[in-house]
C-alpha cells in the first residue's frame, strides 16, 4: 500500500507540473524562418499563429508561388521548433516519474 501512495503523490506532483508546462507554452513564442530570413512565422507553443514577416521583394506577382513555399516552409520550421519546446517541457514534468514500460505521456 505504501507503493500505491507513492505513486498517488508522484502523479499529483506530475499534473501540478503538466499544468504549469500548458501555462508556460501559452506565453512561449517560437520563430520559424526560410527562404534565408525572407519570411519569418510567429507561433505560440500550442501552435498558434501570432505574426507573418514577408520581405519586401518577395511582394509581386511573379514571386507569388515562390512566397507561398516560403510560407508552408517558415510555418513548418515553426512547428518543428514548437514540437521539441514541447518534447522538452514534457521531460522537465516528467521527470523522476517511473512509469510503466510502454506506458507514454500524454495519455
Amino acid at each position: 500500500m505504501k507503493n500505491l501512495g507513492n505513486m498517488l503523490k508522484q502523479a499529483q506532483q506530475m499534473q501540478s507540473r503538466m499544468q504549469e508546462m500548458q501555462a508556460k507554452l501559452e506565453s512561449t513564442e517560437v520563430e520559424g524562418a526560410s527562404g534565408g530570413g525572407m519570411v519569418k512565422v510567429r507561433l505560440t507553443g500550442k501552435g498558434d499563429l501570432r505574426r507573418v514577416s514577408i520581405d519586401p521583394s518577395l511582394m509581386n506577382a511573379d514571386e507569388r508561388e515562390v512566397l507561398e513555399d516560403l510560407l508552408v516552409a517558415a510555418h513548418a520550421d515553426a512547428k518543428q521548433k514548437v514540437e521539441a519546446t514541447m518534447a522538452e517541457e514534457m521531460q522537465k514534468a516528467t521527470a523522476g516519474l517511473s512509469l510503466p514500460p510502454g506506458m507514454k505521456l500524454p495519455f
